[in-house]
């Protein structure tokens, strides 16, 4: 399990499929964030097999802190208890733990913290993350590392990428161990590495380096989109990509906007992940295919057309832009859902066209164009 196949490559972009045991992968891919199994916004499995989603993400922190990855091994893995037959992938918690979790004290062992849920004491390092990623059973789980400042110092980011590179082995020992035993839900579990560095090439490069040797199943970018600017990320994109291994997927983590994602592309990614779809649609605001469109302004108020004249979306496909305002402004559920599987279905659509473009060695031409017509705004 976890064959790459590039198909072909267009300039650095690359069409190709990943085979798992839920499914095959076609990428590039965006893989929709479910946190805690659940896309916010009340949008169920069935509306994401209906929106064209691959994958579906969720948090091992999240879900350890509550319900319990125990609780969902019992139900017989994340797969079944949200009634997910795809391909999930699990984010390792060590995001969440360094942002989110209040107090923490970090070790070589791993990370003491408080639980942002109740304030309860809670331990976690590359085994512990390993052991809740194999209770829920996921797809792909992701290696525990910290993930620094993206403008940290040098003395702070060196010493945390070597540690990150030492909790890494130790991870990939224990998925080992974990996939061997008789009672492990799914013994085909793959292991994503987190290549780190904050914005210094050489220490970015030399870890890339160092990761790629350990030959696991796919390899990630982690620590980007946390307040360096585009032009920065894209130049470390640039800079680790080629000390990446080729035959490998690469998944740039927690990116981004459809711009973000049209340049990544360009620049050899494969994998993408963010909230930006919900949660924009959540506060009301849609992306179609002239930019972003803020549903709060007076103007829709009797606007009759559809979000995006020219999605093929459910809400799209149903609603008006007036009516979804409406609802938006009663504060009814309704709105979000509509706007979060509206938003949802233009990422998966937007990657679906990235494809066929790559397909047919036109991707330069398509991105310029995209880019073009989101820069411009709505007619």
């Amino acid at each position: 399990m976890g064959k790459f196949t590039i198909l072909k490559t267009d300039g650095s972009a690359r069409l190709g499929e990943f085979e798992t045991v839920h499914g095959l992968i076609k990428t590039p891919v965006f893989m929709n964030v479910g946190t805690v199994g659940a896309i916010k916004g009340a949008v169920s499995t069935m509306d994401l097999k209906e929106i064209g989603t691959q994958v579906e993400l969720s948090n091992t922190y999240h879900l350890h802190v509550r319900t319990g990855d125990e609780l969902i091994k019992k139900m017989g893995g994340l797969h079944k208890f949200m009634n997910w037959d795809r391909p999930i992938l699990t984010d390792s918690g060590g995001f969440q733990v360094f942002s989110l979790a209040g107090l923490r004290k970090i070790k070589e062992e791993g990370v003491t913290f408080q639980s942002h849920i109740d304030g309860r004491r809670i331990f976690m390092g590359p085994e512990e993350s390993m052991q809740i990623q194999s209770n829920l059973a996921s797809t792909i789980a992701m290696a525990f590392d910290e993930c620094p400042p993206a403008l940290a110092d040098r003395s702070y980011v060196q010493p945390s990428v070597d540690r990150t590179y030492r909790w890494l082995v130790r991870c990939k020992k224990e998925m080992e161990r974990l996939n061997s035993l008789p009672d492990t839900i799914n013994p085909h579990q793959m292991l994503f590495g987190i290549n780190q560095g904050a914005i210094l090439p050489d220490i970015r490069i030399e870890h890339a380096k160092q990761i790629s040797e350990l030959d696991l199943d796919g390899y990630a970018i982690g620590g980007l989109a946390v307040g360096e600017t585009h032009e920065q990320m894209y130049q470390i994109i640039e800079a680790v990509e080629p000390y990446l291994p080729k035959e490998k997927p690469r998944y740039l983590m927690g990116v981004g906007t459809p711009a973000n994602i049209l340049e990544a592309v360009e620049r050899g990614v494969d994998f993408f992940d963010c909230v930006y779809p919900s949660r924009n649609g959540r506060h009301g605001h849609a992306y179609t295919s002239h930019g972003k469109m803020n549903l709060s302004n007076a103007k829709y108020q009797l606007d009759t057309r559809p979000l995006d004249e020219t999605c093929q979306c459910p809400t799209c496909r149903n609603y008006s832009r007036a009516y979804i305002r409406h609802l938006l402004k009663a504060n009814e559920m309704l709105g979000l859902r509509l706007m979060v599987t509206h938003n949802l279905y233009f990422y998966n659509h937007l990657m679906e066209e990235i494809r066929d473009a790559i397909a047919e060695g036109r991707f330069a031409a398509y991105k310029k164009e995209k880019l073009r017509m989101m820069e411009e705004g709505e007619g």
